[in-house]
């Protein structure tokens, strides 16, 4: 399906031809008719999917054909995090360009002059907001936001959102805004939290659900078999292996990134972190040093598994085995971009192989085993019993002595600029 099928407005559709759009993933071809009917919207769609034009296009296309209040905030993008909500701005630049849309992001890790400017924004109004939780609420408690005219909610990486202890500042939000409106709820997964919030705020919904995305083929995906104290050399073993331009390292706590970065940073590697404890400033600049390749390597929690749009990564390493497959998909999907081929490993511990085996058996295929080298010593062997769970080998241990440790904008409303 085409997007000129959808019948959008003839400045729309200049915006969504300048961004190169022609046609429609599945999962905008389900949800903008149901958007555009006015239906509410529960949708499992995984970050590249496209659903970020499919709640956006049509609410869009709703702001330019009915009639809304020109001072009041008309449409409300609730995500989990700042660099999703850059994304999605980045996107309405170009999508608005012909059009007189305006729109402000409001989230937290800025300094009191962007939030003043905030915060003047919300007073005199835009068609679109999108914010954080935490930031939002700071607003809000201020009194000054206008949202009598409000017609529009989505949540966008819902299941991110509760994961990271949101609910109750969605509730909170939520509680400020007008009872009729449209709401667009969007997840990778549907825990029951998710059933819940859906219950408490969609009316009538339309539910879709797509399926998950299987990595694409321009991956090489590999998965090395190894005990907990060899990752980190194993690590400098593969980097070394050849000139990368880019590589992401994704661990599963804050605690294992910072050692990890130490360890890398101590061998004179091009490399930074990003976590939770940083401050907004210092994880852009990190970004930015990144995406410039000032760092050739970036160490990060699942925080830039989504909603980071880096085109050139060429090596992902999974040093701890991902939740489950739908945060494997998001991990190795930030290599192999805009059709180029990339490279995936994944590190399984023995305790960590069972869970792997169910996101292989999740995406229908098994991932490769690769050759541990000799000198890391012995590594542990997967059995043939029914539960997959690997048999120590018998050999002594002594690799422990040889390896390294490894735990596990805000401002005024802007109007969209013209797309490159």
């Amino acid at each position: 399906m085409y997007f000129s099928d959808f019948g959008f407005d003839d400045d729309l559709m200049d915006g969504i031809d300048a961004m190169g759009y022609v046609t429609a993933t599945p999962v905008q071809e389900q949800v903008i008719p149901y958007i555009l009917d006015g239906r509410d919207i529960i949708a499992a769609a995984q970050t590249g999917t496209g659903k970020t034009a499919a709640f956006l296009l049509p609410v869009l296309q709703r702001l330019l054909e009915e009639p809304h209040e020109e001072h009041s905030i008309n449409a409300m993008i609730i995500v989990p995090t700042r660099e999703l909500a850059v994304q999605i701005a980045q996107t309405l630049e170009g999508i608005t360009y012909y059009t007189d849309i305006s729109f402000v992001s409001v989230y937290g890790g800025t300094g009191g002059a962007l939030f003043a400017s905030e915060r003047k924004a919300l007073e005199t109004g835009a068609d679109i907001v999108i914010c954080t939780p935490g930031r939002m609420i700071s607003h809000l408690n201020m009194g000054y936001a206008k949202l009598t005219g409000l017609k529009y909610l989505v949540l966008d990486e819902a299941d991110r959102m509760l994961d990271m202890g949101f609910y109750e500042d969605i509730i909170k939000i939520i509680s400020y805004l007008p009872k009729e409106r449209q709401n667009l709820l969007f997840s990778a997964t549907m825990p029951p939290q998710i059933r819940k919030l859906a219950n408490t705020i969609l009316q009538n919904p339309a539910e879709i659900n797509i399926a998950i995305s299987k990595p694409p083929d321009a991956i090489t995906q590999g998965m090395f078999l190894v005990y907990e104290p060899q990752k980190v050399e194993l690590v400098k073993h593969v980097l070394k292996q050849k000139e990368f331009t880019s590589v992401i390292v994704f661990c599963s706590s804050k605690l294992s990134v910072k050692k990890l970065y130490e360890e890398l940073r101590r061998s004179k590697f091009a490399v930074g972190a990003i976590h939770s404890d940083l401050e907004q400033e210092q994880r852009e600049q990190v970004l930015l040093d990144f995406k410039s390749h000032r760092l050739t390597i970036l160490v990060a929690t699942d925080i830039l598994s989504r909603g980071i749009d880096i085109e050139d990564i060429d090596l992902v390493i999974n040093y701890d085995v991902p939740h489950d497959g739908e945060d494997y998909v998001h991990r190795i999907g930030r290599t192999a971009r805009a059709a180029s081929k990339g490279t995936a490993y994944t590190f399984v511990t023995d305790k960590e192989l069972y869970k792997f085996r169910k996101i292989e058996k999740l995406l229908g295929k098994d991932v490769p085993p690769q050759q541990v080298p000799e000198q890391f010593g012995p590594t542990p062997q997967a059995s043939a019993g029914s539960d997959d769970r690997p048999k120590k080998n018998n050999k002594k241990r002594n690799w422990k002595k040889r390896s390294g440790g490894g735990n596990g904008g805000g401002g005024k409303p802007q109007q969209g600029n013209k797309p490159q």
